[in-house]
């Protein structure tokens, strides 16, 4: 009974937006202590993605509400992801800092 455990896939791109992050963090803000910590943090988060993903709602935006893009604040940061039910995969394609231009951010997003 619901006790359905998915695979979580971190995409390329969500990759590669996390490592910018780190590296924003680590060098223009000289705080690589907190660099760790959040990268800590958004790790525990999207690996606890692997029991209920359902419960984190879906974004507000369209049309990525329709495909089913789910939405989960970390500290300052977004991340999105959507769930492959067919494949119990948890599939996080962003990670955007809260204070951007989220449609901008979002209509560069790669689902895979």
């Amino acid at each position: 009974m619901g006790d359905k455990v998915y695979f979580v896939k971190i995409t390329t791109q969500a990759d590669e937006q996390l490592q910018a992050i780190v590296k924003y963090i680590t060098s223009d803000l000289k705080a690589p202590k907190a660099a760790l910590r959040l990268l800590d943090e958004i790790e525990n988060a999207t690996s606890s993605l692997s029991e209920f993903p359902h419960r984190v709602a879906l974004t507000e935006e369209e049309p990525w509400r329709s495909l089913g893009i789910h939405k989960m604040p970390v500290k300052n940061f977004l991340v999105y992801f959507w769930i492959d039910e067919e494949n119990s995969k948890v599939q996080v394609t962003a990670v955007i800092y809260g204070k951007c231009d989220q449609i901008n951010q979002l209509s560069q997003m790669n689902m895979e």
